[in-house]
């Protein structure tokens, strides 16, 4: 196999990345990672935070399609001319997207003092940098600016487009954008990218509804404990959020979602019940240490700025939540989850939502080019299949928001489930090997370990 590295990339960035790439961090032993370490570079001063990974003193990558038992260890293999091109892609959409990477990845280093002021500039400046218009008229939001029901709707729409643009910087493709409406209030905005050249299917949604909750809705709330009383058996309500599930083609690529959501009640006397919820959690294929110390901690560094116990209760919360209990394991390594947060105060608990939200690009897009080029055989390309078939039953039987979508009246069935991947497989008393990376996979998902 020819040996070329970065050929299309001009030379200053060809210099730099082979140094940046060749570089290895000494300090596995200590804090349980392998970043790759080039303080002085280009793409480290523009992208502040970002974790780059190695599996050794010197960097290689493996192209997809290479043969034999290869992909299962993961290891060696040089690039391909086609691996070649796809990576210099990816250096040469770093540095053209430096910008959009920068504002990204600072995330998770703002003070907890500059993190409480909201982002500059007026409504109509920052909704050009949207996917889309909001769903709720610009007009509206400026006039209401100061509200929460204002802020969380733009965090939203901003938490969108940053992760759609990432996406199609690593991707090349498009999102399509599918704006839709709800006939008894509100509507929402779907960017969904199919059969790209890394992701099978990408889906990020944004969702503002209202009008009145059904009562099996409401059900399901006093089910958790909420006491909701309402005039002449009426509950007006609002609720927005920001959702996305990202099923990668290759096998080595984790499988991520994320949604932050906010609700909104009133009650007969007037007065409102306000809640938030949401997470972010990885779902791999297989295990990889470096990758699980890496999605967790930048979690743990967001949660930490507001309360130090906000990472292990949510962390355990999350395990807990997306438990598969008919298969007796959970769906994946898990992340943070939590719901009815209505404490210390309002503006308290939208501060940590907004920690967490900035954390979805740094805590998956470097996952995502450590193992762009990975190999694959068609056995690692069946277990995938498998557990996107686990990921499908706990979509359509336990989770929540799929459970308050499809009792919603005018909900759109298609955003709903654009969380279920194109495919998926289901072999009848399957059960891996001993001994396997597969069987390694399946014990971590039925005992749930610390991975910090």
């Amino acid at each position: 196999m020819a040996t070329i590295v970065f050929c299309s990339v001009n030379k200053t960035a060809r210099t730099t990345a082979r140094r940046c790439l060749s570089s290895y961090s000494k300090g596995l032993a200590s804090s349980g990672e392998s970043p790759l370490s080039c303080t002085h570079s280009p793409l480290t001063t523009l992208l502040p935070g970002t974790r780059w990974f190695s599996r050794g003193s010197s960097v290689r990558f493996m192209s997809h399609g290479t043969a034999g038992r290869a992909g299962r260890t993961r290891r060696g293999a040089l690039l391909s001319g086609a691996a070649a091109v796809t990576a210099a892609a990816a250096v040469a959409g770093f540095l053209a997207n430096a910008n959009h990477f920068q504002r990204a990845e600072m995330a998770t280093k703002v003070s907890p003092i500059s993190e409480e002021k909201e982002p500059e500039g007026e409504i109509l400046e920052r909704c050009r940098g949207f996917m889309s218009p909001p769903v709720t008229d610009i007009g509206e939001l400026q006039e209401r600016k100061g509200e929460m029901r204002t802020r969380m709707e733009m965090l939203i729409m901003q938490t969108q487009a940053d992760f759609c643009k990432a996406l199609e910087v690593v991707d090349g493709g498009t999102f399509k954008v599918d704006r839709w409406q709800r006939n008894e209030g509100g509507g929402g905005i779907s960017c969904v990218m199919q059969d790209g050249k890394v992701f099978e299917k990408a889906g990020v949604n944004v969702s503002v509804v209202f009008g009145y909750l059904t009562e099996e809705a409401a059900k399901q709330m006093r089910s958790r404990g909420k006491v909701l009383k309402g005039k002449d058996g009426k509950l007006p309500f609002c609720a927005m959020g920001v959702s996305s599930v990202i099923h990668p083609k290759n096998p080595h690529i984790p499988t991520v979602h994320f949604n932050y959501r906010y609700f909104e009640i009133e009650e007969e006397d007037g007065s409102k019940q306000w809640w938030f919820g949401g997470g972010t959690d990885l779902t791999p294929v297989y295990i990889n240490k470096e990758d699980a110390f890496h999605f967790h901690n930048t979690l743990k560094e967001a949660c930490d700025k507001h309360h130090s116990q906000y990472y292990p209760d949510f962390k355990k919360w999350c395990d807990r939540y997306f438990y598969i209990r008919h298969r007796g394991e959970t769906r994946g390594i898990g992340g943070i989850f939590f719901d009815d947060l209505d404490s210390p105060s309002q503006e308290e608990a939208f501060s940590f939502v907004k920690s967490c939200a900035r954390t979805v690009v740094p805590c998956y897009l470097p996952i995502v080019y450590k193992h762009l080029n990975d190999s694959f055989t068609e056995e690692e390309k069946d277990w995938q299949q498998v557990r996107r078939g686990r990921y499908v039953e706990f979509n359509l039987v336990y989770d929540r928001g799929v459970k308050f979508g499809l009792a919603t009246p005018g909900s759109r069935i298609e955003s709903i489930l654009m969380s279920l991947p194109l495919s998926a497989r289901w072999e009848y008393m399957h059960e891996p090997a001993e001994g396997t990376l597969e069987a390694e996979m399946l014990e971590a998902l039925r005992n749930p370990k610390e991975w910090l």
